[in-house]
């Protein structure tokens, strides 16, 4: 899976949120795919002493949603943890583990957020117009907006708003329990996203694609610590990151 955009990764934050603004211009906000046949879920974990990244991305087919793939990629972190910029931290790790695919998903669930930004460019948006790939932001916390109370039961949804737009919506995944918060990130409409996202759930809080990707980096990351702690120091000083 290769990229269509080339980007740069080494900005000072200004320039990064400079970047963002110009970026969100190429964002489309409509239902701009063919048939989806192929989901992929990513997610990342993080190894704070080494300052380290693994990227994991798990390909399933749609709707039946069994797997057919999984990637994954270790980077080091090249950018500062700064809120609302967390795509210039994260995404090139991500884009590590896309390309080592051999099946093309059509659609990408991201564990993070889309339109719902501050400059209305999240990981999601940022993800997607690099792939030119329609891409989804599934998050289990807000960043910015609100939403009046939802329904107890699964489905139940609310509009996610901020400074009087609408950028995403609040939805109940199971009865009783936290909702998601499901945005837009590229070449899908909003309405398109929640009906993938409510057919990529499986009986928990958390899609499928997205869940697995997180249990896939977190065993990842425990794996690897592991085996660091087992072997000297000199036998990691020349890993290729």
């Amino acid at each position: 899976m290769k990229a269509v955009l080339r980007t740069r990764w080494d900005l000072a934050p200004r320039a990064a949120m400079r970047l963002q603004e110009r970026l969100r211009e190429r964002v489309i906000l409509e239902d701009r795919h063919g048939e989806i046949r192929f989901v992929a879920g990513a997610d990342l974990a993080f190894e704070p002493e080494t300052n380290e990244a693994v990227a994991g991305v798990i390909v399933f087919s749609f709707p039946e949603m069994k797997e057919v793939e999984r990637r994954h990629a270790w980077r080091k972190l090249r950018f500062p943890y700064v809120p609302g910029l967390l795509s210039f931290r994260e995404t090139p790790v991500l884009m590590a583990a896309f390309r080592k695919l051999r099946t093309e998903p059509d659609l990408i669930l991201i564990d993070g957020h889309g339109l719902a930004h501050p400059r209305r460019f999240g990981i999601a948006c940022h993800v997607g117009v690099i792939f030119d790939k329609p891409t989804i932001g599934c998050a289990k916390s807000l960043l910015v907006g609100e939403h009046r109370a939802l329904g107890l039961k699964k489905g139940s949804t609310a509009p996610l708003m901020h400074h009087g737009e609408r950028v995403g919506v609040a939805l109940r995944t199971r009865d009783g329990v936290k909702p998601i918060y499901v945005t837009q990130g590229h070449r899908v409409s909003l309405a398109r996203a929640v009906r993938i996202v409510g057919q990529s759930l499986d009986g928990f809080r958390i899609p499928k694609p997205t869940r697995e990707a997180d249990h896939y980096v977190r065993e990842l990351r425990r794996r690897d610590t592991d085996v660091i702690i087992q072997r000297p120091l000199s036998v990691w000083e020349g890993r290729k990151l």
